[in-house]
């Protein structure tokens, strides 16, 4: 047995302080987790600690991002390490290969799929081996949207013997803004992509984290449209290229269970009539990195902002002979900071208690399913709902 269950790794960081308190807020009792909280700071560790309090005796480790010996020191205490330290494709390849070699489970919050098929390509079959349970994608990104996929299909199997080929994701409500880690991957990912133009191609591409696998045409969701099975205009959404990607990941690792020929798209919900018209207009034309008042990485909202924030995402699976199955997903606190910290860690928890499962690299709809779809409900503030 290893000495934790868990080990935040950027604890003294905004989102890994908000995972810390979570997990503190919500098992106070016998049933808490054996945990711990890393960072490069001993003294700033100190401080969160007992800004959050924390048990005087909660164990602190110090490791850094440029120093590979500390990442592995933490890989082979732990039998879960969440990482909130980003951007991952500046701070977190060695810490995937340590946890691939130490056959150690890892959850992050990446929405950076260049640095994803990277690390598909590196470390999946090193994870295989060893047990390795790596899970990328365990906040707004892409849970909400993964799961609600993921449920969708399980009801129209149950309903209609099979899948839907054709689910569209609409975003019908959201109060929160994204992280300030949510941003400066953007940018880290938008400046890697212009020293390197394959990384342009990766980016583009739909199956980008299906090695091998390539499914049909997908729609591109960068330009306002009507949609007749809603009545609404809708916009493009910041987030469906990483959410999309991660969509079709859980398809190919389930055995194409959505089908060979499955199409998704993800947009925004602007509105009805002219009205509608003119905001999926202006949605459109919105660029998310341009506005200096977006949180710097160790920022974010109030406590009473992230409180009153909330999401509401339909899913609308529809087949060629007029078969529709509906589901929708809501969270209870604003995306990027206060459902995200709590998806993931609930996320570790599920890796620590409920599933098993073999190594590799994973998506959480592939690896854990109805399983952490229950957790989330029970414990994170989600709902699931689809028939």
């Amino acid at each position: 047995m290893r000495d934790f269950d868990i080990i935040v790794y950027g604890a003294t960081g905004f989102t890994g302080r908000l995972v810390a308190e979570y997990l503190i807020q919500a098992y106070p009792g016998d049933d808490k987790p054996r945990w711990a909280m890393a960072g490069r700071s001993l003294t700033k560790l100190q401080e969160v600690r007992d800004e959050i309090g924390a048990p005087a005796d909660t164990v602190l480790l110090v490791a850094n991002s440029d120093d590979p010996a500390t990442l592995k020191a933490l890989c082979e205490r732990t039998e879960v390490l969440i990482t909130t330290v980003g951007p991952y494709q500046l701070y977190g390849s060695d810490l995937v290969a340590a946890c691939a070699e130490t056959g150690t489970a890892y959850v992050d919050l990446c929405g950076e799929p260049a640095w994803m098929r990277h690390m598909i390509d590196a470390h999946h079959e090193t994870a295989r081996r060893t047990g390795a349970r790596i899970v990328f994608s365990c906040g707004f990104d892409s849970i909400p949207f993964d799961l609600g996929v993921l449920a969708l299909q399980d009801a129209a199997k149950a309903k209609y013997g099979k899948p839907m080929p054709r689910v569209k994701c609409r975003v019908r409500k959201m109060q929160g803004g994204f992280s300030g880690g949510t941003a400066a991957s953007l940018k880290a990912t938008l400046a890697a992509a212009a020293r390197d133009p394959s990384i342009l191609g990766l980016l583009t591409n739909p199956f980008s984290l299906t090695p091998g696998f390539h499914g049909p045409g997908q729609p591109l969701g960068l330009l306002p449209e009507y949609d007749r099975s809603i009545e609404a205009w809708v916009a493009p959404f910041i987030m469906a290229p990483i959410n999309t990607k991660n969509v079709h990941r859980t398809n190919f690792l389930l055995g194409e269970a959505y089908g060979a020929d499955f199409v998704y798209d993800e947009m925004m919900v602007a509105g009805l009539g002219d009205i509608g018209k003119a905001a999926a207009e202006a949605i459109a034309k919105i660029n998310p990195l341009s506005s200096d008042k977006a949180p710097k990485p160790g920022e974010g909202p109030s406590k009473e902002d992230r409180d009153n924030g909330y999401y509401d995402i339909l899913f609308i699976g529809e087949a060629p002979e007029g078969k529709r199955v509906d589901a929708v997903v809501t969270g209870d606190r604003d995306p990027g900071y206060g459902s995200t910290s709590k998806m993931i860690a609930e996320t570790a928890l599920c890796l620590v208690q409920d599933v098993k499962g073999e190594g590799g690299i994973w998506t959480p709809g592939a690896l854990m399913g109805a399983t952490l779809i229950k957790r989330l409900t029970a414990k994170a503030g989600l709902t699931f709902r689809a028939g």
